[in-house]
């Protein structure tokens, strides 16, 4: 059994690194074998040598790109492998001539001794030009024309191993020829074409030095943003800070936040999070600096809404001007729902009378007086339960959480009971099997990494053993993903950089948010419909999303997570998996949101029992369990959660306001002179009034 269960991820481990090992070994002997054919000197060896190394060098850098990084910590970077593959033919042009003919090869040398030297000189070059690129903010959505944005320079002169391996390709091709022909002249024109090649690429650089095409430099950038917040006078602001996989945590609060009253912004602290946020007619400011982030205190926002703790969030906490709420981007019965360091913000906004009771147990530091329940307003995408299953299938979300950052083993059941769970599902003829995993599954324990290989198997294994019929490809949704991708698209060119992105991204259509929202309904549509009934799906992209998997879901097994509070809006069955440990009733005391849950062991045992309650409903005990949790976790349905937030937005606002009037009256009193803050905090505060 042992061996069984392991089989399957040495073996892909083995497949994903015999690809490495093997370009390795053909590098090294591609350059042995260059070396040796030089120096015996041996032409047909030489040739194949260096034609093998070139083809190794194509493989890497087009399916082996993450041995770039490795290759380059032994120092044996592509300039190195360059050099050293010119420098072999050189010295085997040289063994296989005449003595009295060195000096015709001197020329050559210092042909490609000039090339290298403005391989330098380009990168030096290309340095300067990205400097002068990178600016103290970088928008989307907003009009950032008058900072003489332009497009970015070519790839090839960003990136010097691409360049110096497409740059150098003439002259070591050309050297090649003359050493199988004997001709000079194919080396020298090789040779000539590299270093035309070369020089283009400096002259189109020191073009984009010049002070007319540069883009504006770093006050003229901070000035035009001070001016850009005086004109759009922004009221609450979406905060967000964190890693590339964690993009979700601030996309699923986007539209609720467009919805708001007054006029929104989101503020990023990475650069590479601008093109991580999701289709929005928000505008987008990233402020990487501190310093720059600090303007943000002259401006007209009053509050912002954070939807999760990140190690720059105390930076932001500094300015006093503002004021804070935490919105988590999901609660469950997990201490991280109930973090200490939620007390550091002004509010903690929480979705029903669940959570603010579990900040009182949990004793954190966070008052009573500061939580405000305002329900979960991305949930309206979630359709409610419509009546036991209708067709041919039981459709079954498996959508289990990942490890967490404490090694405790009750937070995932990927490692202990992720596969008996698949097992007993696929063991079922009359399931459809939805398996969506969490995105950082692995990420610190490598044992759920493996268990979700293993059970990615199982399920691929058991669609081979289904036979069904397949929609009719009619070419719906490939026409439903480009033009949903059109709407959607962020990167603009594959070269753009981050300000041909500004200038691309300026100012979104009218309208344009809603398109989107269109657009991705008919292809969620197109998606499922694409899809045979029978067939077991491994959902791992952005899209379809996990609110639309819920939708299609008869019913979800999970963990305790976020995930199984959201799915409770649909009012449709649910389980947990119980790997903590601990017997089942006090595993349902501890953990509220299993209360109205199927709990399932480790070993699956109730799977069968399960569905049997899903698909015949006068069986299914917990329907009114259900509905009261629901009403605890995610508060009541009137008014709607849109609503509520908006009320507690606009009320955290007017205290921010008043804040700011009673800290200005006070440093007026106490500073005698001009008394500019006073007047703009009640400028502002009369604003506010007006709009109301």
């Amino acid at each position: 059994m042992f061996r069984a269960r392991r089989s399957v991820p040495v073996a892909l481990l083995l497949r994903r690194h015999a690809a490495q090992v093997l370009l390795t070994a053909l590098f090294a002997a591609a350059f042995t074998a260059q070396a040796v054919g030089a120096l015996l000197p041996h032409l047909p060896l030489l040739l194949a040598a260096t034609i093998a190394s070139l083809a190794a060098e194509g493989v890497l850098h087009r399916w082996q790109r993450g041995m770039v990084t490795v290759l380059a910590k032994t120092h044996a970077d592509l300039t190195v492998r360059h050099v050293l593959r010119d420098l072999l033919l050189v010295f085997g042009l040289l063994r296989l001539g005449e003595q009295d003919r060195e000096t015709v090869y001197a020329p050559l040398v210092a042909g490609l001794l000039a090339f290298y030297a403005l391989h330098c000189a380009i990168q030096a070059l290309s340095v300067l030009v990205r400097r002068t690129r990178t600016l103290p903010v970088v928008t989307r959505n907003i009009d950032a024309s008058a900072l003489r944005l332009s497009a970015a320079p070519p790839l090839l002169l960003r990136r010097p191993g691409h360049r110096l391996l497409v740059f150098g390709l003439p002259s070591t091709a050309g050297l090649l020829a003359t050493v199988a022909t004997d001709d000079l002249r194919c080396a020298a024109l090789g040779i000539a074409l590299s270093l035309g090649l070369a020089v283009m690429g400096l002259f189109d650089l020191l073009v984009r030095l010049l002070p007319s095409r540069r883009p504006a430099g770093e006050q003229e950038v901070l000035d035009w943003f001070d001016a850009w917040l005086a004109e759009y006078r922004p009221t609450v602001g979406l905060y967000f800070s964190g890693g590339a996989s964690s993009a979700y945590q601030a996309n699923m609060w986007l539209e609720p936040l467009a919805q708001l009253e007054g006029r929104p912004l989101i503020v990023l602290r990475e650069r590479f999070m601008v093109q991580k946020i999701a289709a929005t007619d928000v505008p987008i400011v990233c402020l990487p600096k501190v310093t720059t982030l600090m303007r943000l205190e002259q401006s007209t926002l009053q509050v912002l809404v954070h939807p999760s703790n990140s190690g720059k969030t105390s930076q932001v906490l500094r300015i006093p001007t503002l004021k804070h709420t935490f919105v988590n981007h999901g609660e469950s019965d997990k201490l991280s729902s109930c973090n200490p360091y939620a007390k550091a913000y002004d509010e903690v906004w929480v979705a029903g009378p669940a959570a603010r009771e579990r900040y009182a147990l949990a004793e954190v530091g966070v008052e009573d007086k500061d939580v405000v329940e305002i329900g979960r307003p991305q949930l309206d995408a979630v359709l409610p339960y419509a009546g036991p299953p209708a067709g041919t299938y039981t459709t079954v979300l498996y959508a289990p959480t990942w490890e967490g950052w404490d090694g405790n083993p009750g937070n995932t059941s990927v490692v202990e009971a992720g596969e008996n769970l698949v097992r007993a599902l696929l063991a079922d003829p009359g399931v459809r099997l939805l398996y969506k995993p969490h995105p950082l599954t692995g990420s610190v324990d490598p044992r759920a990494g493996a268990a979700d290989l293993r059970i990615r198997e199982l399920i691929r294994a058991a669609n081979r053993e289904r036979t069904g019929s397949r929609p009719v490809a009619d070419g719906e949704l490939e026409r439903r993903t480009k033009e949903l991708d059109a709407l959607t698209a962020t990167d603009g060119r594959a070269c753009a950089d981050q300000v041909e992105r500004m200038l691309l991204q300026s100012t979104p259509e009218p309208g344009r948010a809603d398109a989107v929202a269109r657009a991705t309904a008919a292809w969620e549509e197109a998606y499922w419909a694409s899809l045979p009934e029978w067939e077991h799906q491994v959902v791992t992209d952005v899209r379809p999303a996990l609110y639309s998997c819920f939708n299609r879901a008869d019913l979800l097994v999970s963990d305790v997570s976020s995930v199984v509070s959201d799915f409770l809006a649909s009012g449709k069955p649910y389980a947990v998996a119980n790997t903590s440990g601990l017997p089942e009733d006090a595993f349902r005391e501890m953990f509220p949101t299993v209360r109205a849950a199927t709990v399932l062991a480790p070993d699956a045992a109730g799977v069968p029992k399960l569905l049997e309650a899903v698909r015949h409903p006068e069986k299914d005990e917990l329907v009114e369990s259900r509905a009261e949790l629901k009403r605890q976790l995610l508060g009541p349905d009137e008014p709607p959660s849109q609503v509520r937030f908006n009320e507690a937005v606009q009320t955290l606002c007017s205290a921010s306001r008043e804040h700011r009037v009673r800290m200005a009256e006070r440093v007026a009193g106490e500073i005698p002179g001009p008394r500019g803050a006073l007047d703009e905090a009640r400028e502002l505060e009369l604003d506010a009034t007006a709009e109301n």
